[in-house]
């Protein structure tokens, strides 16, 4: 009793799904990286960890502050919004049987037009990709970022490296020799400041 074409069809379609970009481009790079130094026994692989980086970089610190005030503020205001909701539900379940039809209808009606109005809210502030919490993280963080792929790059080319890994990023890293960790002359150069 064999499995059907469409079953191993399905299954090797989900498959190849679980194979990301990265996963590719972390075996084309080991198997450039090889090929390479079969050629040029020179060749030079570095890595960083960005979530070092990240948390140990003045600039980087100050934007994930403000960017958690900002969340901490807004997500205060649908606390107190989803309070006032429930306190309104509350009172109307106490009134309920003094309504008439007609006031029920109208109590129902305000009370989905609350809760709306906090879905609203939710999606304007914390929706992806759009949400303002989202558009802000972008503004604060891109030039942060620029600035320490900048500082990742001159430390390469200081350190004559032919690649730089991030060990935070998703492609796995199973081994690190330290003496090829660029991670505290990149923080370095960045506190340093620019030339």
């Amino acid at each position: 009793m064999g499995i059907s074409f469409s079953i191993w069809k399905r299954i090797l379609i989900n498959k190849i799904e679980e194979v990301t970009l990265k996963k590719i481009t972390f075996i084309l790079v080991v198997f450039l990286s090889v090929s390479l130094f079969a050629q040029n026994s020179s060749l030079k692989i570095g890595w960083v960890d960005s979530q070092i980086i990240l948390q140990q970089y003045p600039p980087a610190i100050k934007a994930q502050s403000d960017l958690d005030a900002l969340a901490q503020e807004w997500s205060k205001q649908i606390d107190s919004m989803t309070k006032e909701l429930q306190k309104a539900y509350e009172d109307a379940q106490k009134q309920i049987a003094n309504m008439t039809p007609e006031k029920q209808k109208e109590v129902q009606q305000e009370l989905i037009q609350k809760e709306q109005k906090i879905q609203e809210f939710r999606q304007q502030k914390f929706g992806q990709p759009n949400g303002e919490f989202f558009v802000k993280q972008d503004e604060l963080l891109k030039p942060i970022k620029e600035d320490i792929l900048k500082a990742i790059d001159e430390v390469r080319q200081e350190e004559h490296m032919n690649f730089v890994f991030d060990k935070a990023g998703g492609l796995v890293l199973l081994f690190a020799d330290d003496q090829f960790d660029l991670t505290n002359a990149v923080l370095d150069k960045l506190k340093r400041g620019k030339k």
